[in-house]
């Protein structure tokens, strides 16, 4: 296996796409063994996709595509606005709510980190916040999008780890909503310093904010419908997945009334694209991942990790420490796909919480779409707002600390994370 992960990270390095990466370098590793049929190859890839539960991936994305496109954004994007307006940095905390709504519809920080920056980008640069400032913000605070369900992420773990989605989700919400108080303290501080002044001292009514919430309400009530579907029992993860669809398409076409033809077949072409690149890569990890039970990898690797400390405390954040590395080097979903089989008994061995472990794994692992060399969420963000690298390390110095507290307070007490999953489900 250490030659199939060493030819892995050569074709990423030589810049070979990653489902190809994972494909080749995993092939690899049945060509070391030919007591084992080469046919396995084709067998597993298909196999791998072969499972109800990942219908949820797909459906989930339809489903953000299709809130997107029936106008919820921007009714959303209002009601965050006459939140925050009374605020430090109106705009900047407009970007915080923002993300965190947009987590019950999208489930996708890059998509959140795009659509913001063509938005709200040019609104805050127009109204006197720096451009560093403003991609970095933006950047940032669309990690909340993936850790509010419905996840991608936290739903391929789940489907991976065999680890109940429903679960993942509870504990999902919860860390996002730390996420979104720790990243508004932070654009006070930051805003109260640079002068980015409310934009209107004058706090909302309840009279303002209720007419905003009626005009968002089918997208702020979605959320609670998923969560409490999948709780009753009413709905899978899978089916819940296509009741999103159907809900968005109500929405959409009876409520909004701004779903056209042209608008349908850009969505279904959007997610055909996103859906195809995901899918394409979770069936080549099959490939890849064969070798990992075979070579007792998981055993190995917590026999090293517990010779070197006998303490659960240091061990997850060597563990994190690593994901944070690699996630500089290749996508999160990539990263949760590859390593939850090695990882997660290495957790389980020394006492973590599979829920809690797999939250903190899916935050530190999409923190890489915001660090070189290939964060994803900032080259577009900053190719959309014109930023300069060294400009967004500098800025994003406050915001990656806020988050890695966030995280460090988890460690300290996963109870805060836990407790909601544990009191829901038992």
């Amino acid at each position: 296996m250490i030659a199939v992960f060493i030819v892995f990270i050569i074709l990423l390095f030589l810049g070979l796409p990653v489902a190809f990466s994972i494909g080749i370098s995993g092939s690899l590793y049945f060509f070391q063994h030919p007591e084992i049929p080469v046919m396995q190859v084709a067998q597993l890839t298909l196999s791998q996709i072969q499972s109800v539960s990942l219908l949820a991936v797909p459906l989930f994305i339809f489903a953000g595509n299709l809130m997107n496109l029936c106008g919820i954004t921007e009714r959303l994007l209002g009601l965050a606005s006459i939140v925050t307006r009374h605020m430090y940095g109106g705009m900047a905390q407009t970007s915080v709510v923002l993300s965190t709504l947009m987590g019950g519809i999208s489930g996708s920080s890059t998509a959140d980190a795009a659509m913001e920056s063509r938005i709200l980008g040019p609104a805050m640069i127009k109204n006197g916040y720096s451009r560093g400032y403003t991609a970095v913000v933006i950047g940032y605070t669309s990690l909340i999008t993936s850790t509010i369900p419905p996840g991608v992420n936290l739903i391929v773990y789940g489907t991976t780890g065999s680890v109940s989605v429903g679960r993942m989700f509870m504990a999902g919400l919860m860390s996002g909503i730390y996420m979104m108080l720790a990243l508004m303290i932070c654009v006070h501080i930051t805003s109260k310093k640079r002068g980015y002044r409310p934009p209107d001292a004058k706090r909302p009514s309840l009279r303002e904010i209720a007419r905003e919430v009626k005009t968002s309400f089918c997208a702020l009530v979605f959320p609670v419908l998923l969560l409490a579907g999948i709780r009753t029992g009413i709905f899978t993860a899978s089916e819940v997945g296509a009741f999103a669809c159907i809900y968005a398409l109500v929405v959409g076409i009876v409520v909004y009334r701004e779903v056209t033809w042209e608008k349908m077949l850009d969505c279904l072409r959007m997610s055909i694209m996103d859906v195809g690149g995901i899918m394409f890569m979770i069936s080549l990890t099959g490939v890849f991942g064969y070798g990992i039970p075979v070579e007792k990898i998981p055993q190995k690797l917590t026999g090293l990790m517990l010779s070197m400390t006998d303490s659960s405390t240091l061990i997850l954040i060597m563990i994190l420490a690593l994901l944070f590395l690699l996630g500089m080097l290749m996508d999160g979903g990539v990263i949760v796909l590859l390593l939850t089989p090695m990882l997660l008994p290495v957790a389980k061995a020394i006492g973590l919480d599979p829920v809690f472990f797999g939250l903190l794994m899916c935050t530190v692992c999409c923190l890489g779409i915001l660090t070189p060399p290939v964060g994803v969420a900032m080259y577009i963000v900053c190719g959309n707002l014109k930023v300069p690298m060294p400009v967004w390390i500098k800025e994003s110095i406050p915001f990656l600390i806020t988050v890695v507290l966030v995280l460090g307070t988890l460690i300290a007490f996963p109870q805060l994370v836990t407790f909601l999953p544990n009191m829901v489900y038992g």
